[in-house]
């Protein structure tokens, strides 16, 4: 073992910008427009406290759990993000055995650099495919045919994105648009160049995302797969009631790491209301800064059936490798067992709405 290891997540943070070219760091860790969303992402996390129960033998924790009939370890899984070569060369195949060493589900995004193909026989695994609709709808098909035909099993539909958010440090750093190997033959990326004041990525974005998506681009998805669909990007109950009627199999509660619309809740602050929309018909997950462990049972406790990690993860990619990236999932899981015991949870079935109280408890027991 390595002398000095980090011992938390913000160690890694500091140990990747040090690695990492600003342009890349920015990238990964930058919001849109004044970063209220980004700031209140971690931030509404602190202002939740735990109640913990004592006395009660925790000499057993057990913090497995599953999702869509797949067993984990434990309720933490990989997020996806794009573009893992910024962080080392290795890129998603790192990340990928990384989760598989940690018997943890990866969604591997569709901005990846590696091809899905290296990724599905990089390690034997449980993933999932993030999918974002095109205006071109045969390229879109074409990479969920892919992910189905190499045993990924399920589908991650990012449902926030008809546009691209306003990314100023991108606009700034007139970031280029990332290495997308697994469109090389769909469509050309050659001709996307910033244009005067922009960011490569904008102008790429422009011309491929569809702004036109709506509710009936979910039922074609389910048309032309068999794999469960989740719906990534909702925070308010009005979509996850929708979300529960139109038939996915479970629903994300993301606002993409504060990357798209500023001044959209932070996720953990709408969690409980979509929890309450859905009403137990499908699994809630949630991601957004998550940082601790004691975030993943302050999640649990308000109704998620697991988190997704998302920058942590490249952040240990950036500083050490597949082996940080193994070690911040691995931290997050001790720190996770370590708080449930110290709250009287022995398993993620104990963690209740009892454990927390949040902002809107305390204002109400005022009253």
């Amino acid at each position: 073992m390595e002398d000095n290891l980090p011992v938390n997540v913000r160690e890694y943070q500091e140990l990747a910008k040090k690695a990492l070219p600003k342009m890349h760091y920015d990238y990964i860790n930058g919001g849109a427009e004044d970063e209220y969303t980004l700031r209140e992402n971690i931030a509404a996390y602190g202002r939740i406290l735990l109640r913990p129960r004592v006395l009660i033998d925790v000499s057993k924790i057990d913090m497995s759990t599953s999702l869509l009939g797949y067993n984990m370890p434990s309720p933490i899984i990989v997020a996806p993000t794009g573009s893992h070569k910024f962080a080392n060369p290795e890129g998603e195949v790192a990340t990928a055995r990384a989760a598989a060493a940690c018997n943890t589900i990866m969604v591997l995004s569709f901005s990846s650099n590696c091809r899905i193909e290296e990724v599905a026989s990089s390690c034997d695994a449980i993933r999932f495919y993030q999918l974002y609709v095109y205006k071109r709808r045969d390229v879109s098909a074409t990479l969920v045919r892919r992910a189905e035909s190499l045993g990924f099993r399920a589908i991650v539909l990012t449902v926030d994105t008809p546009v691209l958010g306003r990314r100023e440090a991108d606009i700034r750093n007139k970031m280029i648009a990332p290495q997308l190997s697994n469109l090389e033959g769909l469509m050309s990326l050659d001709d996307f160049d910033g244009g005067e004041g922009g960011s490569k990525l904008e102008r790429f974005s422009r011309e491929t995302l569809d702004p036109s998506l709506s509710w009936k681009d979910v039922e074609w998805l389910k048309s032309i797969t068999s794999l469960p669909i989740l719906l990534k990007g909702i925070v308010t109950a009005e979509d996850a009631r929708k979300a529960v009627e139109v038939g996915v199999a479970g629903v994300i509660v993301s606002n993409h790491g504060a990357r798209q619309l500023d001044y959209a809740p932070p996720t953990i602050s709408a969690l409980e209301e979509v929890v309450k929309a859905v009403a137990g018909a499908v699994p809630v997950l949630v991601d957004g800064g998550v940082r601790r462990g004691t975030d993943v049972l302050k999640a649990l406790a308000l109704g998620a059936k697991a988190v997704m990690v998302g920058r942590p993860v490249f952040y240990g990619l950036a500083a050490r490798g597949e082996a940080g990236a193994r070690h911040v999932i691995e931290m997050l899981n001790k720190e996770l067992e370590l708080a449930m015991a110290l709250c009287g949870c022995r398993s993620v079935a104990e963690v209740t709405r009892a454990h927390v109280q949040t902002e809107g408890d305390r204002i109400r027991a005022l009253l």
